[in-house]
């Protein structure tokens, strides 16, 4: 059950280029978030933008009832919550959506993000380390300025990480799905997550398949009402029967979804 609380700013910090990592005070929230779900952010005092932001939740520290958030910002919404400062208190709903399945113990996984789709996948590689889930994380980025978790793709996490960029700045130059082909060639992998731009979904899509392994996708969507009654972030998925396809609610069915159930059109577009 997702409640709306006033969550108090205890840290705000710039991480990378139009990129912000956010601590929250929200103990409501944080004592029974899993990871891949998201919260639901009014991003002003006013109704100016009308509606909230959608961001996949990052971390949690139960202990002190802390939530963890990494964004981009990429508008009006994202640009006010940038400017709030410590001790700002924002209007947050939450925990939202459907989360990861979580593979059995010692299981091998690897994470595939894509710019700040890393934010649910950290979130969700510090569950599975602690579940002894031998874990890699591909992370791709623009360069190495669009880089999430720093310079060195994250210094501070308890697993491996390859980094690649666009332009060659940091790590292996070309797409992160270049990466995971060889991780796939090159090694047993069990399962795995992604996260990031529809393109390089659909690519890890396409790989999943040819190495005949599952996964799991969390999808990045703008959203109405965050609770399913608007259907303005519906998905297009495999249908059931004589259904060709059926569209799916990112915001109550999502945001994560099996691989092998999303549909993708000819722009390498989630949307149906």
């Amino acid at each position: 059950m997702a409640t709306d609380i006033t969550a108090r700013i205890i840290k705000q910090e710039q991480v990378g280029l139009g990129q912000y990592r956010m601590n929250l005070y929200a103990p409501e929230i944080a004592s029974r978030a899993v990871p891949g779900q998201f919260v639901y952010i009014r991003c002003s005092s006013s109704l100016d933008p009308l509606l909230r932001r959608p961001l996949s939740i990052h971390g949690v520290n139960r202990e002190r009832g802390e939530l963890l958030l990494l964004y981009q910002v990429i508008g009006r919404g994202t640009s006010l919550l940038a400017a709030k400062r410590q001790g700002d208190q924002l209007p947050v709903m939450g925990p939202l959506g459907r989360g990861f399945t979580l593979p059995e113990p010692e299981r091998r996984v690897i994470l595939v993000g894509g710019g700040i789709g890393v934010a649910p996948l950290v979130f969700l590689g510090n569950e599975l380390v602690r579940r002894k889930n031998p874990v890699l994380m591909l992370v791709g980025a623009r360069s190495i300025h669009h880089l999430p978790l720093g310079r060195e793709g994250g210094n501070n996490v308890p697993f491996n990480v390859t980094v690649a960029t666009d332009d060659g700045t940091c790590g292996y130059h070309g797409p992160v799905t270049d990466l995971l082909e060889r991780a796939l060639a090159g090694r047993e992998v069990d399962m795995v997550y992604a996260c990031g731009p529809g393109g390089m979904l659909r690519q890890t899509a396409m790989l999943l398949a040819r190495y005949g392994l599952p996964g799991e996708f969390s999808l990045e969507e703008r959203m109405g009402c965050g609770v399913g009654a608007c259907l303005s972030c519906v998905c297009k998925t495999t249908g059931e029967g004589e259904r060709p396809f059926r569209y799916r609610r990112v915001c109550v069915e999502g945001p994560v979804f099996r691989a092998d159930q999303l549909v993708w059109d000819q722009e390498e577009c989630i949307n149906g």
